[in-house]
């Protein structure tokens, strides 16, 4: 770190005496643990989970109970002959392991999808972190320059006392100090809000979960890689590629079970018919009526579905022509992740180069004519205006140096996020 460095690090550190360090790494795991988001994404993965669980059910068995009894006139009532019975279908074509195979890739597409929220997830919070560290520096600058413009008014006050100065110039001073005063005011605001915007992330209010928390914005530098390598990488860990296979397989099972369904379940039903016997006896005409002893009768039978419907094959091909989708799909998201990590390497690259030509060059230069055109202004050798330029160009240089850091950091993250990591600043 270069020396200018090391001083604007102290001053951004100075007002945080005593508060506790919060690094991105801290801050992104406790939007895992604590995003209400994600834990409502995470409930699809239980709910599939209970889908295996219903998925091996098998049919349930059915119980019938008749009763039949012959009436006859003039004669006592007949016993009641009863005729339980209990019938099952039976399932044929493999359709319970076809359905388990299919409850199965569904819970794999349902973790996939919430880890993809999660990526998602993930660049959110690293937009939310960066920019309230830009923010905040912002914010720590220009009260800086404000105490320098502060001082500035302070002494041209002497200075017009002693003759040094005219009144011009004290008015000058003091017009370009309250003007600045509404360019802090904005920049204050603004450093409130990009904080604010940490909580949505969370889950709850940043405040009540990191109470006094300073945030640590010294991003390490990322190391990148060779596009031949990060594309492999991308390919196999990406959340988007992860998901786009996750759906083919849960297709697939879903167009074997759809085959699976057209098998017909025979019914298989076992009865018993059990009639009391009963006596000889006389009708009302005179007649003699037979008795009858008692009698049970064990009955088995088998019904077979006949398949007319079977002759349509819509749902078949509905099935497959979701595969196919699938598969295109597959093949346009592995187009669509080589593209982004090409591009995301190409910005990240870009980035970087920007923010070190701001770190090595323009920070250092800009502060240099700026102390050195303060140091002429009280000497008397330059103008309020001059040192006025040069101050602004100063504090436009910070701004740029700040800006560049914030989008090297959000490059580093869509390059890491493209690949399939988790982000660290």
């Amino acid at each position: 770190m270069t020396r200018i460095n090391w001083i604007f690090a102290g001053l951004l550190i100075s007002p945080a005496l005593g508060a506790t360090p919060l690094t991105f790494e801290t801050y992104l795991t406790a939007v895992e643990s604590s995003s209400l988001e994600l834990q409502a994404q995470q409930e699809s993965i239980g709910s599939a989970k209970a889908g295996i669980g219903i998925a091996g059910l098998r049919p349930d068995p059915e119980f019938t109970l008749g009763a039949a009894r012959e009436t006859v006139r003039a004669l006592p009532h007949r016993p009641v002959t009863w005729t339980p019975a209990i019938s099952m279908a039976i399932e044929t074509g493999g359709k319970r392991a076809a359905r388990l195979k299919a409850a199965y890739s569904n819970v794999v597409l349902a973790e996939e999808t919430v880890a993809g929220f999660r990526n998602a997830l993930y660049a959110t919070a690293a937009t939310a972190f960066t920019e309230a560290c830009r923010t905040r520096d912002v914010l720590l600058r220009k009260e800086q320059t404000m105490a320098a413009l502060s001082k500035v008014v302070a002494a041209n006050d002497v200075r017009l006392k002693s003759g040094d100065v005219g009144g011009i110039e004290l008015l000058q001073s003091r017009v370009e100090r309250d003007q600045f005063q509404a360019e802090l005011e904005l920049a204050r605001s603004e450093a409130q809000s990009a904080m604010l915007n940490l909580s949505p992330p969370l889950g709850r209010q940043f405040g009540s979960l990191f109470p006094q928390a300073q945030l640590a914005c010294d991003f390490a530098a990322y190391a990148g890689g060779d596009a031949s390598a990060l594309v492999p990488q991308a390919l196999n860990a990406r959340s988007d590629m992860r998901i786009a296979r996750a759906t083919l397989d849960n297709l697939r099972d879903g167009a074997a079970l759809v085959r699976a369904n057209r098998a017909v379940d025979p019914t298989v039903t076992l009865g018993l018919s059990a009639a009391r016997g009963y006596r000889d006896g006389i009708d009302g005409n005179g007649d003699a009526v037979d008795g009858a002893p008692r009698s049970r009768a064990l009955s088995i039978s088998l019904a077979i579905p006949i398949p007319l419907s079977r002759r349509d094959k819509g749902d078949v091909v509905q099935a497959e022509a979701g595969v196919t989708q699938a598969m295109l799909a597959l093949r346009q998201a592995e187009l669509t992740a080589e593209t982004q990590v090409r591009t995301a390497q190409l910005q990240w690259r870009s980035a970087q180069e920007r923010l070190a030509r701001y770190r090595d060059g323009v920070l250092q230069d800009a502060q240099k004519v700026v102390d050195g055109m303060r140091l002429s202004y009280f000497s008397g050798n330059a103008s309020l205006l001059e040192w006025l330029a040069a101050q602004r160009s100063a504090d436009d240089a910070w701004q740029g140096y700040l800006q560049a850091r914030a989008d090297a950091a959000i490059a580093s993250t869509q390059l890491q996020l493209a690949i399939g990591q988790r982000p660290a600043l």
